[in-house]
Parts: C-alpha cells; structure tokens; sequence
C-alpha cells in the first residue's frame, strides 16, 4: 500500500481544461461543470491554480438556480493543497469560504465568511492534503489494476480525513466525445465514515484506458439522488 500524493502533482497539465455535462435524476442536462488548470509562480515556489465552475442548466435552473466557483492553489513538488477558496450562490444563500495551510503549525484555517460560527482552525493529519476533485483526477497517472488501492488524504469542505481509492474494475462508458473502455476507482473510508460516507454517499470515477487517460465520468450517489458527470468538452495542455 502506497501513499497517492509523494510525489509531484500530475493530475492536470499547464492550460488544460475539462468539460462535464451534469445529469441529475431524471434530468439529462441538470447542469455543468468546467474544470481548468493553469501553472503558475507564488512567492517563488511553482503552483498549480485548478479553477472548477459549476452551474445549472435548462429546467433545472428555473426551479433551483445554482452558480458556484471553487480555485484551489497546490504546491507542484508535492501536491498538498496550499489555499482553497469558494464562492457562489445557491438558491438565495450565498457561499465565500477560504481554507489556507500552515505545514509548520498543521493546522488549517477555514474561514467562513458569510455564517461566521462556522470558521475554525483543522489540524491537519500526517499526510499532504488535496482536494478531491483533484483527487479523483489524479488517479488518471497510477497506473492501477484492478483490486489495487492506494492511500490519500483529502480536504472536503471543513474536514481533512484518510481515504483509500480502490480500483475496482474494467466498464465501457459511453460520452458525448466517444465510447471508451474505462477504469473504476471508488474512494471509501475504511473506519469511522464521515461526511457524505457516512451518509451512505458513493463516489465514482471512471478513468479512460486510452487518449491521455481522461476522466470520461464521475458520479456522486446521495440518499436523494445521483449526480452523474461526463465528459463533453477537452482542451488539451499547452505543448
């Protein structure tokens, strides 16, 4: 078993960008998220800025308007998560959130800006935290067979807690850009499930075999429904 993130940060390449068409429910068009990555410079060490953009789409947005805008700052020689901000607007409550990482103190600062009470300092576990979007997409460079798992520590939200991601097995996946034999990846929490896991929630990924090893698909399974994201545009990096 080995740890995801000791090395450098791959899961993006300088100016990539990946579209997803969101469907919910009963909905084919519920909504979309693009996702962009750009290298940069801060305070002389290199970063990656991983943008995500997510809105909702068609019918869905006439009865449940949501806009939503998170960037993410991770140190490329290691892949820990350095800032995370979120902003948007959800129904008519609004989101500013700001998670900043101390690796001499560990502790992360969260910072809620629009319900205060909400803010507080997260000691940050043994490990480099990543977000989980990156997460998922990192997967894309392990190279894993089925039954394979490794280790990884993510940043959700006010949490930090271990994940494992299991490779589970080989499915065909249908997109808007093609049909692609793909690999399965599944996060879980091995002991004491929080968040959306011990809610019962299910994450899935689905990592193309060919063609860069896109993420072709992902899917977010909640008691009230599921959210399935595939793949409709791509940019590749800058050469």
């Amino acid at each position: 078993m080995s740890r995801a993130f000791a090395a450098p940060f791959t899961a993006f390449g300088d100016g990539e960008s990946l579209k997803y068409n969101v469907g919910f429910a009963i909905f084919n068009k519920a909504g979309e998220i693009t996702i962009t990555a750009h290298d940069e410079t801060r305070d002389g060490v290199a970063v990656m800025r991983v943008t995500n953009d997510t809105r909702s789409r068609g019918f869905v947005r006439g009865v449940y308007s949501f806009d939503n805008q998170a960037e993410v700052i991770i140190e490329k020689a290691s892949s820990r998560n350095l800032l995370v901000k979120e902003s948007g607007k959800e129904k008519d409550r609004a989101t500013d959130t700001e998670t900043t990482f101390d690796y001499k103190t560990r502790i992360a600062k969260f910072t809620d800006r629009v319900r205060t009470d909400r803010s507080r300092d997260i000691p940050i576990p043994e490990g480099d935290p990543v977000d989980l979007i990156s997460a998922l997409i990192q997967t894309r460079n392990w190279n894993l067979k089925p039954g394979d798992e490794r280790d990884l520590l993510v940043h959700f939200g006010r949490d930090l807690y271990p994940l494992k991601i299991r490779a589970e097995g080989y499915e065909e996946v249908r997109t808007p850009l093609g049909t692609y034999k793909t690999l399965v990846m599944v996060p879980y929490m091995e002991k004491d499930p929080k968040g959306l896991f011990k809610r019962g929630g299910e994450i899935k990924v689905w990592i193309a075999q060919s063609d860069g090893n896109l993420p072709v698909k992902m899917q977010l399974k909640l008691n009230f429904g599921t959210a399935t994201l595939l793949l409709s545009e791509y940019q590749p990096p800058k050469k």
